[in-house]
């Protein structure tokens, strides 16, 4: 069974739903520290054009501490951030090609009454997936399963306790990841995702690694779909 792990992200890009749809279990890794410094990650902010621009699309958190879990960060609410979001989000993508689609679902997910930031990208994710038609993986959080390892240890330890035996790993592990751990345990495969070009409204030149949005807006949710599912698009997009 393969078993695909990753922190919950915001709003994320088409690789992490191509790694979603290549897996049997997806588990959100959510009891793992949250940097200490910094404006955030990919767990609070994703890039989008905003005004003719590639920017961070950013959810302001509160640090109640400088060590904390991803499971245990809280939205700043008082900063009002997803109605500025939707506000920009809109003005930005209204004139996108496929925009009036699936917009009133997006921005639902948005402005979604939820203050936990884990809990928020969660269900943000399946939602998409939902949008997107994907239903191959189980979902599990990581914070449900007891695990005590740390690094790569910790990765072979999620995937017994799933009752997986290979370990689908995305493109950007070699800083953290020790491969050679993974021999005769689980088995570990690479996702070898290759980002698409596919047509932007808004850009002079193609922007790649944007939240999916970005090309659900552009080219719709169904060729959005083939792309995460691997499936081939014809000649408009490559």
């Amino acid at each position: 069974m393969i078993v695909a792990i990753h922190q919950p992200n915001f709003f994320p890009w088409l690789g992490y739903f191509n790694k979603i749809a290549k897996s049997e279990v997806f588990v959100f890794m959510d009891d793992v520290q949250y940097p200490m410094t910094g404006k955030g990650c990919w767990v609070n902010r994703v890039k989008m054009v905003i005004s003719g621009q590639e920017r961070w699309v950013t959810c302001p958190i509160k640090r109640q501490r400088s060590k904390m879990l991803i499971k245990d960060i809280a939205m700043d609410v008082g900063s009002d951030w997803k109605v500025k979001t939707v506000r920009a989000i809109e003005h930005s993508y209204k004139k996108a090609p496929r925009f009036n689609e699936s917009w009133k679902e997006i921005k639902k997910m948005i402005l979604a009454d939820e203050c936990n930031l884990s809990k928020y990208n969660i269900q943000t994710i399946k939602l998409i997936c939902k949008l997107l038609k994907i239903t191959a993986p189980r979902f599990i959080i990581q914070n449900g399963l007891q695990t005590g390892e740390r690094s790569t240890r910790l990765l072979i330890e999620i995937v017994k306790k799933v009752k997986g035996d290979t370990y689908l790993c995305g493109g950007g592990a070699s800083g953290y990841q020790v491969d050679n751990i993974f021999a005769g345990d689980v088995k570990l495969i690479y996702q070898d995702f290759n980002h698409p070009v596919y047509e932007q409204f808004n850009t002079k030149e193609f922007v790649k690694g944007l939240s999916i949005i970005d090309c659900i807006f552009n080219i719709g949710a169904e060729q959005a779909r083939k792309i995460v599912s691997g499936e081939k698009l014809g000649n408009k997009y490559t």
